[in-house]
């Protein structure tokens, strides 16, 4: 697991936000190219086949949990992304019940390999409005219609998206893999 590219250049007085410049190796999404889905708002998880693991973010100077798999470091903030076993995280007894609300509603009882979203009442606020933990795969996210892909386009699109269903915002995925996301949270609210 990357980390997925912002789309948009981060304002470098104030990161929280992004600014109408395309972040270099994002150009293909203002050309058209790939499609969108929704970005959900939870906790990322993936299921290797065997094992299931939590996404964990670790801050310069700390030190990783154990059985700790970094994949990358963030040049500017030094963080190091990477997986964590879930039955470790903080996250283990939302995802157990999650994994046994998915088998109990649908009948599933073997998940894919794959990257999935952890929602639910106790992920992050649950912005997703859940009434139960949850597991949606972000193989099967929705796609997302686009009225265009300018800068304004997106932001409206996104913002629109999380006022209606508390969708975090966008995952753009081209035919050859790259992906680039923009977040809600990454404009500046209206005024």
């Amino acid at each position: 697991m990357q980390k997925i590219p912002t789309m948009f250049a981060r304002n470098p007085e104030d990161r929280r936000y992004v600014l109408p410049t395309v972040t270099a190796g994002c150009e293909w999404v203002l050309a058209g190219e790939g499609i969108a889905t929704r970005k959900y708002d939870g906790t990322c998880v993936m299921h290797d086949g065997t094992t299931w693991w939590a996404r964990r973010e670790i801050k310069p100077g700390k030190t990783p949990p154990p059985n700790f798999h970094a994949i990358s470091t963030d040049e500017i903030t030094g963080r190091t992304v990477g997986w964590e076993p879930v039955a470790q995280s903080s996250f283990a007894k939302f995802h157990a019940e999650a994994v046994a609300n998915v088998s109990a509603f649908t009948g599933i009882k073997r998940f894919r390999a794959g990257t999935y979203e952890l929602t639910g009442p106790r992920i992050n606020g649950n912005p997703e409005g859940e009434r139960h933990h949850w597991l949606i795969a972000h193989a099967e996210a929705d796609v997302i219609s686009l009225p265009g892909r300018s800068f304004d386009d997106l932001r409206a699109v996104v913002l629109q998206l999380a006022e209606a269903n508390g969708s975090e915002g966008l995952v753009f995925h081209h035919t050859d893999g790259r992906m680039a996301k923009i977040k809600a949270r990454d404009f500046p609210k209206p005024l």
